[in-house]
């Protein structure tokens, strides 16, 4: 169904300026500037652009193919939103909630604050909230800044968690993780900044805490299987291990090679404890899956008969809710995404679009005035390539009036 509010014709694409974007990614490819990538465009839910060029996994001669399976990362936040946001639907949590309510670490937050070359712990001047996690507003970072690594590091947190977020090789469930960071001292007062960090992974425990199930079913059993998202989940069973892309990591001079084992690297995904479910940057999943995710979030919270929530909570996950605090040009912050609210503030993007990305390099973006879905899967981490913010671009201007 067409976006509420929306009026006129819907933008058709042009074959000629679509080819564009295939001769773009395979010049990325051929110059090693990237493996390989998965690009999907849906428009009211229909593919109009899919391509799967250059390789999953080069050393391995394994083809990048529309089933290959990514390391979404932060894209997980979104998944996780849209859980915590089911629960306030059913009245097990209010988005004003202290997080305390559900794991008691967070009573007594504290706040690491610069005073000249030194840094005081200081209380924190309210309780963190789940509004706060939502948004990004919690003053909680990835723990690798020079005031509090030292801390977070010594508690296998910031600099001991691969670039911060990895906590796929953990032998611990997140709950215990999300205790232990409960202790340590945050980086903003809460409210007062925007921080990205463990706030969404933080959520993941409360959806646990909240619903007496653990986050990887509450996400399959609410989400994905729901939605027919058979590919998305936390650790691949290892006999889909050929279908996992490999990770590749920059050379210096814009080329890439494949990047270790490890947390900075491949990650754990398929083997290793399988216990950290982290709700802040640990799925795994395909274009595919990923897309019909957000098609449902486009169509107001429900797709073919399936309702995940509703339309006004949709609205509210959409729509800036932090004014200016992540941005002064025009970008807000809804309830676990980034909106765009002026014309140029985020490319080609029009007012009312929505996405974010991974520390893989992955990225969607969801436009509810053409009716499209934007999604595009590559491993590079950290990002070095530029061709995550190329594609969306590329996808716009090939729409006619």
């Amino acid at each position: 169904m067409p976006p509420a509010g929306h009026t006129g014709q819907v933008s058709t694409f042009s074959a000629e300026r679509l080819a564009r974007i295939d001769k773009v990614l395979q010049q990325y490819v051929d110059e090693n500037r990237i493996s390989g990538a998965v690009g999907l465009v849906l428009q009211d839910g229909k593919p109009v652009y899919e391509r799967a060029v250059g390789w999953a996994d080069k050393e391995a001669g394994t083809k990048m193919t529309p089933d290959t399976i990514f390391r979404i990362a932060s894209q997980t936040k979104a998944l996780t939103s849209v859980a915590i946001l089911a629960l306030m639907e059913e009245g097990k949590l209010n988005l004003t909630d202290p997080v305390s309510r559900f794991i008691p670490s967070f009573a007594n937050s504290k706040v690491a604050v610069r005073n000249g070359t030194t840094v005081d712990i200081v209380p924190a001047k309210r309780p963190i909230t789940l509004r706060d996690l939502l948004t990004h507003t919690a003053g909680i970072s990835y723990g690798t800044d020079a005031s509090v690594s030292a801390l977070y590091e010594t508690n296998g947190l910031g600099p001991a968690a691969g670039y911060g977020w990895f906590t796929a090789d953990k032998d611990e469930p997140i709950c215990v993780t999300m205790e232990r960071l409960g202790t340590l001292p945050f980086v903003a007062q809460p409210g007062e900044a925007w921080v990205y960090g463990y706030n969404t992974d933080i959520l993941g425990c409360v959806v646990e805490k909240a619903s007496g199930t653990p986050l990887d079913e509450f996400i399959r059993t609410r989400i994905t299987a729901p939605l027919g998202m058979k590919d998305t989940q936390f650790f691949l069973p290892p006999a889909q291990r050929a279908r996992l892309a490999a990770v590749y990591t920059g050379n210096g001079d814009g080329t890439v090679k494949r990047a270790p084992d490890g947390p900075r690297g491949q990650g754990s995904y398929v083997d290793g404890p399988r216990k950290s479910f982290a709700g802040g940057a640990g799925l795994l999943s395909t274009a595919h899956d990923y897309a019909r995710f957000l098609e449902m979030i486009r169509r107001g919270g429900a797709i073919d008969g399936v309702r995940i929530l509703s339309s006004r909570t949709i609205a509210l996950m959409t729509t800036n809710q932090v004014g200016t605090l992540h941005s002064q040009t025009g970008l807000g912050f809804g309830l676990g995404f980034e909106t765009t609210d002026r014309v140029g503030a985020n490319g080609l993007d029009p007012v009312g679009a929505y996405g974010w990305s991974g520390a893989y390099s992955t990225t969607y973006r969801v436009d509810p005035e053409s009716h499209l879905v934007i999604c595009f899967m590559v491993q590079v981490v950290p990002t070095t390539t530029d061709i995550g913010r190329k594609f969306p671009t590329l996808v716009y201007q090939a729409l006619e009036p």
